[in-house]
């Protein structure tokens, strides 16, 4: 799992590219990203397989905020980003959601 920012000098916007490696996502045939960017519904970003079976999206995402996610795999497994800038407990269960900085 990984987290790439590129952010644009033209408007106050980050291209955040999540990644979801084959390991992580265990053989998954389809994840989702999944955040309050989304109010959290489930297959409003559906990501991109790949052959090598990692899972990627780049979504634009305003400057200047956190963003809470996770990972949605196969519509019924929830995963965090282990490698996500930090963690906020969830308002929901008792897991923690990943958090990205922008």
């Amino acid at each position: 799992m990984s987290l790439k920012k590129q952010y644009l000098k033209s408007k106050p916007v980050c291209k955040v590219t999540f990644r979801l490696n084959a390991e992580e996502a265990q053989n998954a045939g389809t994840a989702s990203l999944v955040g309050d960017f989304t109010d959290w519904e489930a297959n409003s970003l559906p990501m991109k397989k790949l052959k090598n079976g990692d899972f990627t999206l780049t979504v634009d995402l305003e400057k200047d905020h956190d963003y809470q996610f996770r990972y949605l795999l196969d519509d019924e497994k929830w995963e965090n980003d282990w490698q996500a800038d930090g963690y906020i407990p969830s308002s929901v269960s008792f897991d923690d959601n990943s958090l990205v900085s922008v």
